[in-house]
């Protein structure tokens, strides 16, 4: 029980510290939930143009979060993630 206290008492240290950051990277997260229980629901045909849309937003929300709190790994991870996605959805705009 005391680590679930320690968790929410981290959570709420995180949205005190930058609170609008916090709300970015809580969409960015529905957001990409939302994209993946999309997919598994339409296999074999997802709608991959507007989730394309919808996750590389969130990536780029991601994005911004990182280097906002000055993690480079997760900018690293995020940054290429927007790349091969907008690779991708181009290949799917131009087909």
């Amino acid at each position: 029980m005391q680590k679930i206290y320690a968790t929410l008492e981290w959570i709420s240290a995180d949205y005190q510290t930058n609170s609008f950051r916090f709300i970015v990277e809580v969409v960015a997260w529905a957001l990409s939930i939302g994209c993946s229980i999309v997919m598994a629901l339409t296999v074999p045909n997802p709608p991959l143009l507007e989730l394309y849309i919808v996750w590389i937003s969130g990536c780029l929300m991601y994005t911004w979060s990182a280097w906002t709190r000055g993690s480079f790994g997760m900018l690293a991870n995020y940054l290429a993630l927007v790349v091969i996605d907008i690779v991708g959805l181009v290949r799917i705009i131009i087909s």
